[in-house]
């Protein structure tokens, strides 16, 4: 799972190289309009899906993300699945210390009924992450692409393909609050659910469901 870089919308330079001729403008100047794209990708299935959210970039958007993952899947897939890993960049927003993350992935897996295992990747690697090789995909199938509106953005995301499949799309209009975090007191209630690699506590996170 993560979160790729914002997505412009408007008449505005994307870069790349496209046979037919896109006159766009040339200074991405006031630009109001953006979607950030949230994905996970089933590493064992192949299935990518991504979660464009028209707020912020926080702990609860992810999550969120991530809940909306699960719905998608089959009521038989989610019997089939014991532990739910899910690997993840040390951002700030989703870190082995962010607590706001932490409370969310709590109420996650209780709300799963699955033990959630988060991994996470050191600093600087975060190339290792299979999900980055989405966005690679992504990226050169709207290469130069003049993404004039949030349905021309919806409508490539939807039309890319990840191992043969065509990824799951969905639009948040939720309005995420940023800085949310908890007091010490209610973090160490959270903790007593965190079960925390000795050798690698930062980076290594089994939650079980209550």
């Amino acid at each position: 799972m993560d979160c790729k870089a914002n997505v412009e919308i408007g008449e505005y330079s994307r870069g790349g190289q496209k046979s037919v001729y896109n006159q766009d403008q040339d200074h991405d100047m006031g630009i109001k309009e953006k979607y950030i794209p949230c994905g996970i990708v089933d590493e064992d299935a192949g299935q990518l899906y991504v979660n464009f959210g028209s707020s912020y970039k926080t702990s609860d958007f992810m999550v969120d993300s991530v809940s909306q993952w699960w719905s998608n899947l089959a009521v038989k897939e989610k019997k089939q699945i014991d532990v739910i890993q899910i690997k993840v960049d040390n951002g700030p927003e989703n870190s082995g210390i962010r607590t706001q993350f932490l409370k969310r992935m709590v109420e996650f897996a209780d709300w799963t009924g699955k033990s959630i295992q988060l991994l996470y990747f050191p600093p600087y690697h975060s190339k290792y992450n299979p999900i980055e090789r989405c966005w690679g995909i992504l990226e050169q199938h709207w290469n130069g692409t003049l993404l004039r509106n949030v349905e021309t953005m919806l409508a490539w995301a939807q039309s890319m393909t990840w191992k043969g499949l065509k990824p799951v799309i969905n639009l948040s209009q939720k309005i995420y609050q940023k800085g949310i975090s908890l007091t010490k007191k209610e973090m160490k209630e959270i903790e007593k659910r965190l079960l925390r690699n000795p050798n690698l506590p930062k980076w290594d996170i089994l939650i079980r469901p209550s």
